[in-house]
C-alpha cells in the first residue's frame, strides 16, 4: 500500500478558511503571522472574515489556498508520511513545500509573485476558460486546433472532464463546436483569464527568474508534476517543470493514472475542499480517497 497526498488549486477557497487551524494550533498561528509579514498585508483577515468576492482576488486566492494546505500538512507532523505527492496547478507549490523540496517562506513568495503575474497577464488581454464534459480528449484537442484564435486544452481533470483556455472569441467558438460534437456541457467558467495557455506567457517570463533564483532541494518523495505527469525528484527538473507549468496543461488525469501504476492505493487531499477526491474517484473507482481532518 502506498499513500499519495494531493493538494488542491485555485477554486477550492471558501470564506472562513483556515480559522479552525488558527484557533486550534500555536504552530498554525505562527505560520499565519509569518505569512502576513511576507505578503505585506493581513491575508488572515480576508481568509477568516472576508467576503467571497474579496477571497476571489487572485492575489489573495492563491496564497490563501497555499497557506491552508501547507499549514495543514505541517500540522500532520509524523502522520505525514507520503510515498508520493502531487498538486493541481497552484497546488503543486503546496506539494513541493510539503515534501520539503522548497521552504515555506520561499514557496509563499513564489506563489504571491505567480498570482500577481497571472493577474497582470489576465488584465492585458480579454481571455477566459470553459469546462467541457462528455467528450474524449482527442476530440476536444482537435476542435481547439481548428478555432479562429488561441484556445487550448488547459486541464485534463479526469476522463471526460476537461477545461479549455484562450481568447474569449476562440473559447466561445470552440464551445459551440464542442456542443455540436456531443459535449454534455461546454460553457465558460467564472475566471479572469486564460490560465495554462500561451496567453500566460508574460507571467511565465516574470516567474521564471524568481523560480530560478530560488533554492530547491531533493524532495522526501517523488513529485508528480502537472507538465509531465511523471515522478520527479531532481531539483533542476522540478524547477524546469514549474516554470513551464503556467503555459502548459495540467495533466491531472495522467498524473493520477501514473501514481496508481506506481502503487498508490490511497489518496489523501490536504487543503480546502474535496474536489480532487472526486476527480481521483472518477479516474479510478477502486482507490481509496479521503481528506485530512485536524483535531486536538
Amino acid at each position: 500500500m502506498k499513500i499519495a497526498y494531493i493538494f488542491p488549486g485555485q477554486g477550492a477557497q471558501y470564506p472562513g478558511m483556515g480559522q479552525d487551524l488558527y484557533d486550534q494550533s500555536e504552530q498554525a498561528r505562527a505560520m499565519f503571522s509569518r505569512a502576513n509579514d511576507i505578503l505585506g498585508f493581513c491575508i488572515t483577515d480576508i481568509m477568516f472574515a472576508g467576503t467571497e468576492d474579496e477571497l476571489k482576488q487572485t492575489k489573495v486566492t492563491q496564497p490563501a489556498i497555499f497557506l491552508h494546505s501547507v499549514i495543514m500538512s505541517t500540522m500532520l507532523g509524523n502522520q505525514f508520511r507520503p510515498d508520493m505527492v502531487a498538486g493541481h496547478s497552484l497546488g503543486e507549490f503546496s506539494a513541493l513545500v510539503a515534501c520539503k523540496a522548497l521552504s515555506f517562506e520561499d514557496g509563499l513568495v513564489l506563489v504571491s509573485k505567480r498570482a500577481r503575474a497571472m493577474q497582470k497577464a489576465c488584465e492585458a488581454e480579454p481571455s477566459t476558460m470553459a469546462a467541457v464534459l462528455g467528450l474524449d480528449d482527442v476530440v476536444v484537442e482537435e476542435i481547439c486546433k481548428s478555432a479562429c484564435d488561441v484556445v487550448v486544452t488547459a486541464n485534463y481533470n479526469c476522463p471526460g472532464q476537461l477545461v479549455i483556455s484562450g481568447a474569449v472569441n476562440a473559447v466561445d467558438e470552440a464551445c459551440e463546436k464542442l456542443k455540436e460534437a456531443g459535449a454534455r456541457r461546454a460553457m465558460r467558467l467564472p475566471v479572469g483569464g486564460a490560465f495554462h495557455s500561451p496567453l500566460m506567457e508574460s507571467a511565465h517570463v516574470a516567474l521564471e527568474q524568481a523560480i530560478n533564483e530560488t533554492i530547491f532541494v531533493q524532495p522526501v518523495c517523488p513529485v508528480y508534476q502537472n507538465v509531465t505527469a511523471q515522478a520527479v525528484i531532481d531539483p533542476v527538473q522540478i524547477k524546469t517543470n514549474l516554470v513551464a507549468q503556467l503555459t502548459a496543461p495540467v495533466r491531472w488525469t495522467q498524473s493520477v493514472i501514473n501514481m496508481i501504476a506506481d502503487g498508490a492505493t490511497d489518496f489523501i487531499e490536504v487543503g480546502p475542499g474535496k474536489v480532487l477526491q472526486g476527480l481521483v474517484k472518477k479516474t479510478n473507482e477502486e482507490v481509496n480517497v479521503s481528506s485530512f481532518e485536524f483535531n486536538v
